[in-house]
């Protein structure tokens, strides 16, 4: 019986990682979306990093459906927060967060993209760094109904999750230690997600 033994000892640290991690991950996803200051994209990438190097089944089918659902639910709060300040006359701090973070040139250029393209903006907005808020402004502006933005971003999270969860894949399979392909999945996603402002910093100082 010393085989149930050994069984037992792998497989019961993996459960308790799934039993803590798969919650853990939905709520910081779910927390990122609304308060966007947690790197979500990383978070992501890393967890699929240690679902790739464990033996239990279906822990990358978990991890994306765990990332998926909080992105969804997040958005769908965060959309719902806004209306709510829209309606307002004072607005909501949670408005005047999206705001903030969507400056007048970037909240145009999402204007006219959601004119043309429709929900495929939203798709588009959620996969670039620091896009998805000038695009969920607009479609606050434009006063889309939560379950038109809802309809839109449904297929933007699947994206975003499947995406990040690659990364995480490739660092998993780089490394042969977990913790080897959490640190580059991670530096990657931090690096993918500073490009923006930096290439905006580099475009102001050549006009300037």
């Amino acid at each position: 019986m010393s085989w149930l033994g050994a069984a037992s000892t792998t497989v019961a640290p993996e459960t308790t990682q799934q039993a803590i991690g798969y919650p853990t991950l939905f709520l910081l996803v779910l927390v990122g979306a609304l308060v966007p200051v947690v790197p979500t994209g990383a978070l992501v990438s890393g967890a699929a990093v240690v679902a790739f190097h464990q033996t239990a089944p279906f822990s990358l089918a978990l991890v994306f459906v765990t990332a998926a659902l909080a992105a969804f639910c997040g958005d769908s709060a965060l959309y719902w927060l806004g209306r709510r300040g829209m309606r307002s006359r004072n607005g909501s701090r949670w408005l005047g967060a999206i705001r903030a973070r969507a400056p007048e040139d970037r909240l145009a250029r999402a204007q006219e993209k959601l004119a043309a393209h429709g929900v495929a903006v939203l798709v588009l907005s959620r996969l670039v760094p620091a896009g998805r808020l000038p695009v969920m402004l607009a479609c606050l502006v434009a006063e889309w109904p939560l379950r038109r933005f809802a309809r839109g971003n449904l297929p933007a999270c699947l994206a975003w999750a499947v995406t990040y969860q690659l990364i995480g894949i490739l660092g998993g399979s780089l490394f042969p230690e977990p913790w080897e392909g959490v640190v580059a999945a991670v530096a990657l996603t931090l690096l993918i997600s500073a490009v923006p402002g930096v290439w905006r910093r580099v475009r102001g100082s050549g006009a300037a």
